[in-house]
This record gives structure tokens, C-alpha cells and sequence, in this order.
């Protein structure tokens, strides 16, 4: 009876510290969405300089969601921008006579190299209205030292270094992990190039994967190139011999051969920021956060506002069946959302957002249906972010005009089909073994723990042909290519923004500024406002639907950090139904 007693109460007792752990992370979410939602009152003062600082993830849209940003340590969220609000606070920068420059605190950007790029556009922009940028790192990343480049100054600390190593694009490999699981993997595919299963079924990269690959990486590589030399007028040969020999590793040289200005301490960068504004000392009432400057207000022409709408419609993520949520592109939310953009007789164009690897064929189908629609209707241009790739590209083709940056990754037009075995691994791994009975001969298709018959495999194999088929019929229509013309450009090659442009993938680089602009002249508006779809849950109902996942998801990205892409990568694995149209592989490229 003792013993009974003792195991009831310590039952009791860890229930009790369970439910006060829960309790107050759920008090501090609450609290975390109360100031999330708060909007500050901003006063920009005279003589300020704007503090820019990327070293979060940065997607097209601020996401409207506490949890994303939620740390359950500190029991804080703060708001990271998306790329639109980046935009236009650079633009309405330029405009701001209280901001007299920019400085860039930059060091290592978890972000693409696409998404960068527009922003490198945008402070190139910046820059005709007369004002100064100045960017500073302990250390500069390739895609730090890329931004960067658009500075009039460049300084770096002392003891710090550059990496500029040229790209490497890693692909990792699961064959081994199934092979002594005993896990069986199934694969159906179309396409030569068509590699988003060869992490499953090889070790290492097949030679046609190497081939696209080292194209489109060398082709994002000839991009960055390009803007240093122009910018650091450094030529292009002597970039690339400084590459191979690794010389940026000592600061010195950095400075020597010009990728920098001077190498100075951050005490010494606030000396010289003062001296660009007029001032014996820099203080906190001179620098703005890019944050803080979003909720500033900037006097500017008084215009009426506008009843002509063009909207921005944001896909941002795989492509699934279903709702999805800011992070996933679903089917029904997204096809939804335009639709009410085409119906909408005040929004007169229609920009898609697309960054997306690709994801579920049927779903990809279930978009395009409203793209193709909506284009009799008003014009539909796609913007594509970072990649928009084999789905991403499958639901932008119908559009009236794509535009795209030279880094983006696109195409990869091909389908393939993923159904792994798990009877080895149940039997001989765990001792489980599965016996059934059945009406008809195929009831148990598909099964996930015993190996598919020859004739399975054959009707998946057709489900395969017949969705590359209409995915290719439906490029050719909306690109006004021959079906040859696009199979030959297709069988899942990737490809960069440079070579999509050429090959007739694309129609015009620039970023998402640049597909507005399109839109606008197309719909033959001078005066219109931008609405963004799909619209966003407000913070506190996206805290009641996903308060668990959210902070599961928020602690696994603080643990894993850069490895966090792994996980993501097998559950998107795991996730996988019906054929897909995705990216051939998770490729990191640094």
C-alpha cells in the first residue's frame, strides 16, 4: 500500500509540473502575441541612419504568425520582415529626408540567393537618391559579401575574413540509412534528370545530375562575379584565381586586392558613420532599426486612395492538397485565393508570388486550373522567388508573363512517383508481419508493407507518363512552345534564371517590384493599391490552431540550427502522397 502510494503521488506530482510548465508557456505565447500585435508608434528624427541587419530567414511575406518567431526560452516573438516589407521600407527610405543613409551590419544571410538579389536591387535603387551605404562584418559570407558589394564603403573588422570560395552545390544520400533499415525504395519516375529520388535509391550524384547541377550553380556563381567585378572593379579572371587560392582568408588581402575599404573596429565604423552625417558622436536616436522603420510614417504626396487593386497572391512552400499554411503552398487555399482575385471586379491584375520546390502533381493541377481561368479574365504575371521548380513551375506556366531573378532556380518539368517497402524492416528489424485478406485481386493497392507486383508498379508507371504528358501539354500552351520543345528542355532539368530566359522558360528578369510594374502597364493603370492574398490569420487565432506544433517546431530550429534542413527534408519524405512534380533533390549551396 506504501508503494502504492508513493508512485500515485509522484504521478501526481509530475502531472502537476507538466501542467505549470504548459501553463506559463502558454502565458508567455499569450503575452508573446500581445506585444506582437501591439503596433508601436514610430518618430524617425532628423539626421538618422538605417540599421539593416539579415540574419534571419527571410520569406516573400511577413508572416503574421507569433509562433513562428516565438522563443521559449526568453518567452519573446519578434516580428522578422518578409521581403515586401524590406522592399518597401527601402523605398520609402529613399523618400524619407530624415534618413541620410544606410548601414548594412552583415555577417552570415540564412536567406536565398534570389531573395537576396532583390534586395541588392532595391538599395541599388536606393542609392540614385544621393544618400550613402555603408556595410560592415566581423566576418562576410558569400551572400554577405555579395550585398555587401552594393555599399560605397566596405569595412571589416581587423582579425575577420571574407569567404569567397566560388559555390559547391551538396546533395546528402539515404540509401545506406534504407538499405540497413531494409526499407525498400519504390520509385517510379520520368525524366533523365528527374534526381528527387536518387537520394533514395544511390549514394552518390548520377552523371546527369552532376551535369545540371554544375550549370546552374556555375551560372549563379557568373552572376556574383559579375556585380563584384562591376561593383569592386576587380576583373572577373582575377576573382575567380583569388577563389581557387582561398587569398580572402587573410584579411590583409582583402583590403590589398580591394574587396574591401579599410579594416576598422565597430567603434572606429561609428566614427565614421558620424562623420557622414555631421556629428561628433553616433547615439541611439540616429540609428533605426529595418524593423522599427516599418511602423514609421514618412510624409509624402497626399494621393486619394485608389480603387483599382492589383493583388499579390503569396505560394510559398511545397505543394499540398488541402489548406497548407504560410509556410506550405495548399491546393485549396491558394486556388481559393485567386479565384477571389479574379472575381473581384476592383483588382485589375493578378502578380503570383511563387517560391516554391514543387510538391503534390494533383494539387499542382488544381492551381494551374485557376491560373489558366483567371488570364481571360485580367493578366496574371508570375514573380518567382528563390526557386519555382518542377510544381512551382507547373502552376506559373499559364501565366501571361514570368519573371524571374538570374538566380533563381525553375523548370525541372518532371514527375515521379515514391512508395518505399517496409516489410523488411517490420520483419526482421522489429519482429512484426502483416497478413491480410482480400476482395479483389489489387484491394490492398497501395501498401507501404509489401512490395508493389509488376503490374502495380506498371499502372503507377502510366499514372506517371500521363501527368508529365499534361504537365508538358500545359507548358507548351502557356509558353507557346511545341510539346517536343519543352520535353526536350524538361526531363526534371533544373535550371538558373539565366538559362530559363534563354530557353524560353522565362520571360524577363526582376523581382517581385518588377512583376507589379509589368502588371500594372498590362492592365494599363497608373493609379492602383496592392492587396496581398491569401489573407492572413490574425495572431491570436494562429496561436490557438498550432500553439504545440508551433513550439515543437520553433525548438527543434534553435537546437538543429543549419541541420534543421535534414529533418525538414525527411518529413517532406514522409509527407509525400500521390505522384510528384518536386525539385530533384534538397541542395544546399553555399
Amino acid at each position: 500500500m506504501k508503494q502504492f502510494f508513493k508512485f500515485m503521488f509522484a504521478s501526481m506530482l509530475g502531472f502537476f509540473l507538466t501542467f505549470l510548465i504548459i501553463f506559463f508557456i502558454l502565458m508567455g505565447m499569450f503575452f508573446a502575441a500581445i506585444s506582437f500585435t501591439k503596433t508601436e508608434e514610430v518618430i524617425v528624427n532628423n539626421n538618422s541612419i538605417l540599421h539593416i541587419k539579415l540574419d534571419r530567414i527571410i520569406y516573400d511575406r511577413t508572416l503574421n504568425d507569433p509562433i513562428a518567431f516565438f522563443d521559449p526560452v526568453t518567452f519573446k516573438s519578434k516580428r522578422t520582415l518578409g521581403l515586401n516589407d524590406i522592399l518597401k521600407n527601402l523605398k520609402k527610405a529613399q523618400k524619407d529626408d530624415n534618413i541620410k543613409g544606410i548601414y548594412l551590419d552583415l555577417s552570415f544571410i540564412p536567406s536565398g540567393i534570389a531573395t537576396i538579389e532583390e534586395i541588392r536591387n532595391a538599395l541599388m535603387n536606393f542609392k540614385q537618391s544621393g544618400k550613402f551605404i555603408i556595410a560592415y562584418g566581423e566576418t562576410l559570407s558569400q551572400k554577405a559579401y555579395y550585398l555587401a558589394t552594393v555599399a560605397d564603403k566596405i569595412y571589416l573588422n581587423p582579425e575577420g575574413s571574407i569567404d569567397f570560395r566560388g559555390l559547391a552545390g551538396e546533395v546528402f544520400f539515404l540509401k545506406g540509412m534504407f538499405e540497413k533499415l531494409d526499407i525498400e525504395a519504390q520509385v517510379i519516375q520520368h525524366g533523365k534528370f528527374k534526381s528527387a529520388i536518387e537520394p533514395l535509391i544511390l549514394d552518390k550524384m548520377s552523371k546527369a545530375n552532376k551535369e545540371q547541377t554544375i550549370t546552374f550553380i556555375t551560372s549563379i556563381w557568373d552572376k556574383i562575379l559579375e556585380a563584384v567585378s562591376s561593383t569592386r572593379n576587380i576583373d572577373i579572371t582575377e576573382l575567380n584565381k583569388y577563389a581557387d587560392e582561398l587569398i580572402l582568408h587573410n584579411v590583409e588581402n582583402a583590403k590589398k586586392y580591394n574587396f574591401i575599404d579599410d579594416l576598422i573596429y565597430k567603434d572606429e565604423l561609428f566614427t565614421v558613420l558620424s562623420s557622414k552625417l555631421g556629428i561628433k558622436e553616433i547615439k541611439c536616436r540616429n540609428c533605426i532599426s529595418l524593423r522599427k522603420y516599418t511602423h514609421a510614417k514618412v510624409k509624402t504626396d497626399k494621393k486619394k486612395r485608389s480603387r483599382n487593386k492589383i493583388a499579390v497572391i503569396y505560394a510559398l512552400g511545397a505543394i499540398e492538397s488541402g489548406e497548407g499554411d504560410e509556410k506550405t503552398i495548399g491546393s485549396e487555399k491558394i486556388s481559393q485565393a485567386i479565384r477571389k482575385a479574379r472575381i473581384d471586379k476592383s483588382v485589375k491584375a493578378i502578380v503570383l508570388r511563387v517560391n516554391s520546390p514543387g510538391g503534390s502533381a494533383i494539387a499542382s493541377e488544381v492551381i494551374w486550373r485557376e491560373v489558366n481561368l483567371s488570364k481571360k479574365f485580367k493578366p496574371i504575371i508570375v514573380s518567382m522567388g528563390n526557386l519555382a521548380a518542377s510544381g512551382g513551375y507547373y502552376i506559373s506556366c499559364a501565366a501571361d508573363k514570368i519573371i524571374a531573378n538570374p538566380t533563381t532556380l525553375t523548370g525541372s518539368i518532371g514527375v515521379f512517383g515514391f512508395i518505399p517497402n517496409f516489410k523488411q524492416f517490420f520483419d526482421k528489424k522489429l519482429g512484426i508481419t502483416f497478413d491480410n485478406v482480400k476482395t479483389n485481386d489489387n484491394a490492398d493497392f497501395i501498401s507501404t508493407v509489401r512490395p508493389l507486383t509488376s503490374f502495380q508498379r506498371s499502372v503507377i508507371k502510366d499514372d506517371v507518363e500521363r501527368i508529365y504528358q499534361t504537365f508538358i501539354e500545359h507548358v507548351a500552351e502557356g509558353r507557346k512552345l511545341t510539346t517536343a520543345q519543352v520535353d526536350s528542355i524538361g526531363q526534371g532539368r533544373v535550371w538558373s534564371g539565366v538559362d530559363a530566359k534563354r530557353i524560353g522558360l522565362i520571360d524577363e528578369f526582376g523581382g517581385l517590384e518588377k512583376a507589379i510594374e509589368i502588371a500594372a502597364n498590362m492592365a494599363e493603370l497608373d493609379d492602383y493599391r496592392i492587396i496581398s492574398l491569401p489573407k492572413q490569420k490574425d495572431p491570436f487565432t494562429q496561436i490557438i490552431e498550432d500553439v504545440f506544433g508551433g513550439v515543437q517546431i520553433s525548438i527543434l530550429e534553435k537546437k538543429l540550427g543549419i541541420n534543421y534542413q535534414y529533418y525538414n527534408y525527411l518529413q517532406s519524405i514522409y509527407n509525400m502522397k500521390d505522384v510528384q512534380a518536386r525539385l530533384p533533390y534538397e541542395i544546399n549551396i553555399y
